[in-house]
């Protein structure tokens, strides 16, 4: 009779456990609307990368993850993956041509050293002359090896200024600086006997942080990573008294969908595959915080990337689509189709290749070490009036498309986080 009663009572057990299994975690308009009200709340004046506010909403999308029932990355205490950001600019300048003094306006630089000392003739030196192509040759300077002193032909005064602007402030993560200088001289000196430079760069240590967590899979060393970036450009000019760019779209809406795709997954007990949830920083000034990731652990462990970037309002093909970059690139998205088959929506190949967007988030840092890395959109970038500008609130946004998408998404992640589809990697030779 014991042994019945033993049986009887843990048939009970089983029952009782069985009824109290969790139910799947569901999506809903109002805690996507929660969210990113606060990410995008003048509050946060914007999210610029080195902002006091950002450190807000870094502490807002911690606890968010601390709630979701993640935990932090191998070797991390919390969810902040902390690091700095090394800023350079010239401090003084003292160029030299033929004994002629350069005027700074004429004189770019890009180097992480403290100092650039340099004296010559003209054969020591690199140039740019009025036929060259500008761009094609500088970018070939600043993806080559070596210290060069380049002088610049004022054939391409327009470009050059347009450059210098823009590079005035170089920036780099702290342990990845190169020891290369480039300074680049406009000058209309046809016969140069000499070059003489002496720089003294101004170099500042600026910290910020990536947010991230785990949900530790059966394979630890297959990793699915969901990601969106949480910071935005700031303040902006002014238009109808509002100066504050609150980026709902760009990119609170992504950063939403990565929380909520944490507490869906952590809903459903322990995954096949490990999945990392990560809220990038710098994104929107050089993809800092994507770098520093890519470094922090093994990109061959990483299967795919889901990137989420601007889903906020519905695509041109209707409400129930969202697009793909890099499509070609990898079989991921012809994963995620077949993932979502009789789910009532579509993912397709991004339908704006001239914008180049496969290489304007996040995910091209990670596909350039053989990632399958894409961003899922959904918003129309060509007519956009929002995109970088103080309207991007969240009264433009399409809340229940939003929502709809995020619930997409984990429907199209499902056969690759169960393990049960691998995307190809991608071919790291055709990556620019």
């Amino acid at each position: 009779m014991k042994k019945i009663y033993t049986s009887v009572w843990l048939i009970m057990v089983g029952l009782t456990v069985i009824g109290c299994k969790q139910a799947p975690y569901e999506f809903t308009t109002s805690e996507t609307k929660r969210i990113i009200s606060y990410l995008a709340s003048d509050e946060m004046n914007g999210r610029h990368t080195l902002s006091q506010e950002i450190n807000q909403a870094a502490t807002f999308i911690a606890e968010e993850f601390k709630v979701a029932g993640l935990v932090p990355l191998d070797g991390d205490n919390d969810f902040f993956q902390e690091f700095n950001l090394i800023n350079t600019s010239v401090g003084s300048s003292l160029v030299l041509i033929n004994e002629d003094t350069v005027s700074s306006d004429n004189i770019m630089v890009m180097s992480s050293s403290p100092e650039i000392v340099f004296s010559g003739d003209a054969s020591s030196v690199s140039v740019i002359s009025a036929e060259d192509d500008f761009r094609a040759k500088f970018g070939n300077l600043r993806r080559g090896e070596g210290s060069q002193i380049v002088l610049v032909d004022t054939a391409h005064t327009n470009f050059f200024k347009r450059y210098s602007q823009y590079f005035k402030t170089s920036s780099t993560v702290e342990g990845q600086e190169s020891a290369n200088s480039v300074v680049m001289i406009l000058t209309e000196q046809a016969e140069i006997t000499s070059v003489n430079v002496n720089i003294q760069m101004k170099i500042e240590k600026l910290p910020i942080k990536n947010v991230a967590g785990r949900i530790e899979g059966k394979r630890s060393n297959e990793i699915v990573l969901f990601s969106g970036h949480y910071d935005h450009i700031g303040i902006n000019k002014a238009v109808d008294g509002d100066s504050i760019s609150n980026g709902a779209n760009d990119d609170a809406s992504g950063t939403t969908a990565v929380i909520e795709l944490a507490k869906y997954f952590k809903s459903l007990g322990t995954p096949e595959r490990t999945l990392m949830f990560v809220a990038f920083t710098g994104e929107e000034v050089g993809g800092y915080g994507s770098t520093y990731f890519s470094k922090q652990l093994n990109p061959d462990e990483i299967v795919a990337m889901f990137n989420i970037e601007m889903i906020g309002k519905p695509a041109v093909s209707g409400p129930n689509s969202a697009w793909i970059t890099g499509f070609e690139r990898s079989d991921f998205g012809e994963m995620l189709q077949k993932s979502a088959e009789g789910s009532g929506y579509e993912f397709y190949a991004d339908p704006y290749p001239d914008q180049n967007l496969f290489y304007r988030s996040d995910n091209a840092t990670l596909a350039r070490l053989g990632v399958p890395a894409h961003s899922i959109s959904t918003t129309p970038i060509d007519v956009d009036q929002d995109y970088h500008q103080v309207s991007d609130e969240v009264e433009t946004l399409d809340l229940d498309h939003l929502t709809n998408t995020i619930r997409a998404i984990s429907v199209g992640a499902k056969q690759i986080v169960e393990g049960t589809l691998t995307p190809k990697r991608v071919d790291v030779n055709e990556i620019d």
